[in-house]
């Protein structure tokens, strides 16, 4: 699972499409939440919304950082002119919260909520399954009194209804028990079935029958993303606050969005000697972990994925994106770029192979140039055939090259690439 953060205005967006269907309707949300950027001003979201000005608003950043009001980030309790005065303000400004810096470009505007009680709520997966956090004391200081939280785990092959939510309702009222319970059942099914990896709420209250999540986290796991297409629906996974993204970040990411399939790309260290193309999420994950366990992190160049059978095209215009990058930089001896994978389920190896292939014949002589011995470790539909084709592409452009098929351990490679790095550990 590769899980990436998503704003607040999404996770409640895509909360408010499904929820009434999760919960057979149990839970009420309304979704009413709108997202002010420098392309959609607040005055052309109020005239599609009409409560952004007959209602008191709350408004904070939605750029994937958290204790907002602890940095003087948000406005509770707000006319709409207050609202629109103060985003005036905050519009493109640099801030600094804990040790990073950056541009305030994106914010949530919703109706103010009056707190009568606050709770908190969040579900989180584990290797075998998922956890439940939930306590009657939510609210800003919710780490601080971890104590008071109670956490019940659902097993990855149990359903919510098979499992005992004593523990936690135990924390609420008699009168409240059943609405809780319903709350709960409906919000896990939801996390569940659209594919998060984590989801919170705090704090949150429930008012006769309505859900009111004051301030939402959430993380999709991005590999699911040509499942949940149609359910998220333009879901966007912004750079972490304080950094921008590259040029060629932005062009695979343009890509990504483009495409049914998985396309990212996120540039670590562009002088590294470590460069990585690796098929699947799972798999980016452990090539990288390996990468690091043995002495390389700070080598290591790129960390990406390209997943979900993309074309021929689009796996060209990923490895001549690699390629591009991986020659702008001299370093001393040589650098290695590892093609690498699990065994694909559904992608055709040969049909991404020609896409590789075809960035291989565009800058074969810069690869020389660089001194850059290429490894590839694949399997899969069509990988004896795609092997075969990279391989003879290798010998007809004289490239340095080692192919490896699933008989090879899929890290192995990663160890043997790092051991023809000069000065090596």
């Amino acid at each position: 699972m590769a899980q990436r953060g998503i704003r607040e205005y999404d996770a409640k967006r895509i909360l408010a499409k499904h929820i009434k269907r999760l919960s057979k309707g149990t839970l009420r949300y309304r979704g009413r939440v709108v997202l002010v950027t420098p392309g959609m001003s607040i005055e052309a979201a109020a005239k599609k919304k009409h409560w952004v000005k007959t209602e008191k608003l709350t408004v904070k950043p939605d750029q994937l950082f958290g204790k907002r009001g602890k940095h003087g980030l948000l406005l509770v309790n707000a006319t709409y002119d207050e609202a629109k005065n103060w985003i005036d303000e905050k519009m493109n400004s640099t801030v600094e919260v804990g040790k990073v810096r950056g541009k305030l470009t994106h914010f949530l505007v919703q109706p103010y909520v009056e707190l009568d009680k606050e709770y908190y709520l969040a579900f989180a997966g584990h290797q075998e399954g998922d956890y439940i956090h939930f306590s009657a004391e939510g609210g800003v200081d919710i780490e601080a009194n971890w104590d008071m939280v109670t956490n019940v785990n659902v097993p990855i092959d149990a359903s919510i209804e098979d499992v005992d939510l004593t523990p936690i309702l135990d924390g609420v009222s008699n009168d409240d028990r059943a609405a809780f319970r319903d709350l709960i059942t409906a919000l896990f099914r939801f996390y569940r079935r659209l594919q998060f990896g984590f989801l919170e709420f705090n704090p949150f209250t429930h008012k006769n029958g309505e859900f009111f999540p004051v301030d939402t986290v959430a993380r999709l796991d991005d590999t699911a993303h040509f499942l949940c297409h149609e359910d998220w629906k333009d879901v966007e996974f912004p750079a972490p606050f304080g950094r921008e993204l590259r040029p060629d970040e932005q062009y695979i990411a343009d890509l990504d969005e483009k495409s049914g399939s998985s396309l990212k790309l996120t540039v670590l260290n562009p002088k590294g000697r470590v460069w990585t193309m690796v098929a699947g999420g799972g798999a980016s994950v452990i090539y990288a972990d390996t990468v690091v366990d043995l002495g390389f992190g700070d080598e290591l160049a790129t960390y990406g994925e390209y997943s979900g059978n993309p074309t021929t095209e689009e796996t060209y215009d990923y490895a001549k994106t690699l390629f591009d990058l991986m020659i702008r930089e001299k370093v001393e001896g040589r650098k290695v770029f590892i093609i690498g994978g699990g065994i694909a389920n559904f992608t055709d190896v040969a049909m991404t192979f020609d896409g590789i292939i075809q960035a291989l014949d565009d800058y074969a002589e810069q690869i020389k140039e660089h001194n850059i011995k290429i490894f590839i470790r694949r399997g899969g539909p069509n990988y004896k055939a795609g092997l075969a084709k990279i391989r003879e592409a290798g010998k007809r452009l004289d490239l340095d090259m080692e192919v490896h098929g699933p008989d090879m351990h899929m890290t192995k490679v990663v160890s043997i690439a790092l051991k023809n790095l000069e000065g090596g550990r």
